[in-house]
């Protein structure tokens, strides 16, 4: 039969704090981390929570002095000694101890058993246990202030928290870092965190940032313009829920009710659509974003700058003189105080929106054109007025078509008043005719002359002109110039330009999206701007513009009218040419895009071109994306994308590219032929485009894991 030995537990005793010193049996010497301030507050809040263990102190002899020495519990016996120190605990007050006296077990043991056998809080008991508070009516300032953190960490802690119970459970059997659980807070659907959890599982990538990207798929950012167009205050007020990430810089969190938001941004828009309708507009476009050429087809007019106000005068005067004042003041004076900055500001827009008014047109023209409503990329409203299309253009009428004269010039016929001519007769060579033979020559005079005749006239003219002009390069680059920026700059002008040449580059628009976006795009925009403020209004002046530029004037604004001249689109061809350039045609033109980029230093990662999901890495096979991060990245990299889904491989694929410069096999520029007729070896070659040149489709590799040996 088992004997059982009774275990004798300690005696505990109330040990007035004066008769307590510090043992140097205890084993914790070093200090890193522990807080003294923390713990008294603590105590002096809800009293002592643990008792000290202590053993009574002995002289050499081995007699007891009368005091007790604290081999264990030496942090709760300086907060103590703090609370002392500061008058907020008398030196007799009585202390809660264990007082041991074995001989057996030293000291040293005591102190060294107390703190390993100490398990610390699992975080996740930390997170519940203060949602527990909070559930129960105090207040995060009150729990922050207990524990001593802020209220944001607090919250942040109430945020995980809240993640599902699920993933709580694979994070309290360390199947997941707490980076993982705090980027699953950026969401408050439980099932969704599940089953982005359930995908990570066959997933190579299980890092935050793509947590946070699956999670925030479907939601807008904050900084989206669509947001600062209509506010965010607006769509809160509106019903609208904000996600936001504690965790994380989030540039202000990610709208959730995406169908709301476009609601109220198409509400608005409409709104100052109709405002703006007013103004006597016949058709008003309204739209966030248009695509890349959308008014190349239409004429501009061309509006007046309305007077500005003897009042609006004195304030526009005044304004600058104040900026020019506080531009003088603090010009090179290091820091500018954040009042003055903001003044600064102010000024600009009070003299942007004097100086930035509509301008005035003619009210027939307005009657026939049309206004384009969308948002710009800061979030403000983007107007442009003042657009003809080709269908609302007036028709001139002429007697060899008078059912077209009555349907579709009647308002330019009223206009010119009844008693007009709707027939203009074009007379060449005609000769005077005298009183006494007008009645014979009568049929002559009203008659032109033969088309034939007229033909062989001209072209004896222009093949002497042409003898003329190449001998007077100035005129020839002229001639070029002008019909070049007439094509440009006045497509809708009645003025003509001899010079059959033209630029003709075709519409990109029908090619690629998001072009507007571009930076290529938005540098072309400000240049022909600029020019556009250069030219004259009337046509009819433009040769005496141009002849007065000075020569790199010319040759500037040459070579952005010819830039509009190139294509290097690559279009599908067929053998019969129906339609499309044939294929040879589009190999010609696509080798000589390639001489003139090298001599034009072009730049496509400059350009603002990286690989993303949307404009190559989802839209080609999980072959391509891997060979992609293996030609910039390594074989090792692509290796670890090799059992992802197509949709996760092009995100993560998208993120190692990310600052590579890796370009798209049609986006390189192939260097040039050596001499010897072999072109060296370089990334940049170019191959030959071909869809069907034995790799699977999209479809299905959707599921098969893929590697890329490595080299």
């Amino acid at each position: 039969m088992t004997k059982h030995v009774k275990i004798a537990l300690n005696a505990s005793r109330d040990i007035p704090f004066s008769q307590l010193v510090l043992s140097q049996a205890n084993v914790r010497r070093v200090k890193a981390g522990v807080s003294i301030d923390t713990l008294a507050a603590d105590i002096a809040r809800r009293g002592l929570l643990q008792s000290l263990s202590v053993r009574p102190q002995r002289d050499v002899e081995g007699n007891e002095t009368g005091l007790f020495e604290v081999p264990a519990g030496g942090r709760r016996f300086r907060a103590l000694q703090q609370l002392v120190k500061g008058k907020r605990m008398v030196k007799t007050q009585p202390v809660p101890c264990i007082v041991r006296d074995d001989a057996e077990i030293s000291a040293e043991e005591d102190s060294l058993a107390e703190n390993t056998h100490r398990e610390a809080l699992h975080p996740l008991d930390q997170f519940r246990a203060m949602q527990q508070l909070v559930q129960g009516g105090t207040d995060i300032e009150t729990v922050a202030a207990t524990f001593m953190v802020t209220p944001a960490v607090v919250k942040q802690r109430l945020k995980l928290a809240s993640v599902s119970p699920k993933l709580h459970e694979v994070y309290a059997e360390d199947g997941m870092s707490l980076e993982q659980l705090m980027a699953f807070s950026v969401s408050e659907d439980h099932a969704r965190q599940e089953q982005v959890w359930d995908m990570l599982q066959t997933s190579y990538n299980k890092q935050p940032y793509f947590i946070r990207s699956k999670l925030t798929e479907d939601a807008v950012r904050a900084s989206d313009k669509r947001v600062s167009f209509v506010g965010l205050d607006a769509y809160m007020a509106a019903g609208g829920y904000v996600l936001r990430d504690l965790f994380e810089t989030d540039d202000g969190g990610w709208l959730q009710d995406v169908a709301l938001l476009d609601r109220l941004v198409a509400e608005k828009l409409q709104t100052e659509a109709a405002r703006i309708g007013e103004e006597g507009w016949k058709w008003i476009a309204v739209a966030v974003d248009f695509s890349y050429g959308y008014d190349h087809d239409l004429r501009e007019l061309q509006g007046v700058q309305p007077d500005l106000s003897e009042h609006d005068e004195a304030k526009l005067a005044s304004l600058r003189a104040e900026a020019d004042a506080l531009e003088d003041e603090w010009a090179g004076g290091g820091d500018v105080p954040e009042e003055i900055e903001a003044r600064v500001t102010a000024i600009d827009e009070e003299i942007a929106e004097l100086v930035s008014r509509p301008l005035i047109y003619d009210p027939a023209e307005v009657a026939r054109a049309g206004v384009f409503v969308s948002i710009d990329g800061d979030g403000s409203l983007y107007i442009e007025r003042g657009f003809v299309r080709p269908e609302d253009e007036p028709v001139e009428e002429t007697g060899n078509d008078e059912e077209a004269s009555a349907a579709e010039g009647g308002e330019l016929a009223s206009e010119l008043g009844d008693d007009q001519p709707q027939r203009t007769v074009i007379s060449i060579g005609a000769a005077a005719v005298s009183p006494a033979d007008e009645e014979d020559e009568q049929e002559d005079m009203l008659k032109p002359l033969p088309d034939r005749l007229v033909t062989e006239l001209t072209t004896h003219r222009t093949l002497a002109l042409r003898d003329a002009v190449a001998a007077h390069p100035t005129v020839a680059f002229a001639a070029v110039l002008h019909a070049f920026v007439l094509e440009t700059f006045y497509r809708y002008t009645q003025v003509e330009s001899c010079m059959e040449v033209s630029v003709r580059g075709g519409s990109l628009s029908i090619h690629a999206p998001g072009l507007n976006d571009s930076i290529s795009a938005q540098a072309i925009e400000r240049r022909h701007d600029a020019w556009k403020e250069r030219l004259p209004d009337d046509a009819e002046q433009l040769w005496d513009a141009l002849i007065a530029f000075d020569g790199d004037d010319q040759a500037a604004l040459f070579a952005h009218c010819a830039s509009f001249g190139i294509n290097a689109v690559w279009e599908p061809g067929n053998r019969y040419n129906d339609g499309r350039a044939s294929p040879h045609k589009i190999e010609r033109r696509i080798a000589n895009s390639h001489i003139v980029a090298r001599a034009a230093e072009l730049d496509m990662v400059a350009a603002g071109w990286s690989a993303g999901v949307d404009n190559y890495l989802g839209r080609v096979t999980k072959v391509r994306i891997m060979a992609a991060v293996d030609e910039a990245r390594g074989s090792e990299a692509a290796n670890r994308i090799a059992a992802m889904k197509k949709g996760d491989m092009a995100k993560e694929a998208e993120r190692l590219l990310e600052g590579s410069g890796w370009l798209a096999e049609p986006l390189r520029t192939p260097t040039a032929v050596e001499p010897d007729g072999e072109a060296p070896d370089s990334i940049g070659a170019v191959p030959a485009i071909d869809t069907d040149a034995g790799i699977p489709d999209a479809s299905d590799l959707e599921d098969e894991p893929l590697a890329i040996a490595a080299e």
